[in-house]
């Protein structure tokens, strides 16, 4: 990384922006400045280090909070004054509490134009947070306290659901449980400690 290091066109106090996005989701976190040593630091722990251009120091996200970026790509843009680091976000990553600091909308598109296939990635991203926090009368939290026979007990049983309403001609239906499948199959695949991450990359070998 010394010669990309070199390349990278650090302001007059020696900053850079970077663009924090969750790798799952597409989801921009945050926005905050690195220097030459908290870049380093990022590249050799693997995790987010920025500059406080209030207090005047490092600071390493999450070891306060324990909201840690699990750093996983980083990238410069074409005129190399800018970093986007795509992460595995534990927890918040605004100090509100908020999931993104990027939370007040000025412009919002209708939900109906909103879906995308990302929508996997940030349901996979609310199972995992129920699974860590285990929060009273969540439905997830219920599955995950039951364990691995009543998952794979709901898998089956959706699965069969999708099949009737898919006989049944009935596309509504279908729709709807098809959705139930993949929630269980997301809580399934939480249960075992995979990301839907390496599915796709399973999916993208059979092209």
């Amino acid at each position: 990384m010394d010669f990309e290091m070199n390349l990278l066109k650090f302001d007059a106090h020696g900053l850079i922006p970077a663009i924090i996005q969750d790798v799952n989701t597409d989801e921009v976190l945050m926005m905050a400045y690195m220097n030459k040593e908290s870049l380093q630091k990022t590249l050799e722990t693997g995790r987010t280090w920025f500059w406080s251009r209030s207090r005047k120091e490092l600071w390493n996200k999450g070891a306060t909070s324990g909201h840690y970026q699990e750093v996983r790509t980083i990238s410069y843009d074409c005129d190399a004054d800018s970093l986007l680091v795509k992460a595995v976000q534990t927890g918040a990553a605004c100090h509100t509490g908020e999931r993104t600091c990027f939370h007040n909308p000025v412009l919002e598109a209708a939900a109906e134009d909103s879906a995308s296939a990302g929508i996997l990635n940030e349901v996979y991203e609310v199972i995992m947070s129920r699974k860590r926090e285990m929060p009273e009368g969540s439905y997830t939290t219920y599955l995950f306290t039951k364990g691995i026979d009543k998952i794979c007990k709901k898998v089956g049983e959706e699965a069969a659901e999708v099949i009737i309403g898919a006989k049944n001609r009935n596309r509504e239906e279908v729709i709807y449980e098809v959705g139930d499948l993949i929630y269980h199959l997301l809580v399934l695949l939480g249960e075992q400690g995979i990301e839907p991450s390496e599915v796709y990359r399973e999916l993208a070998g059979r092209r």
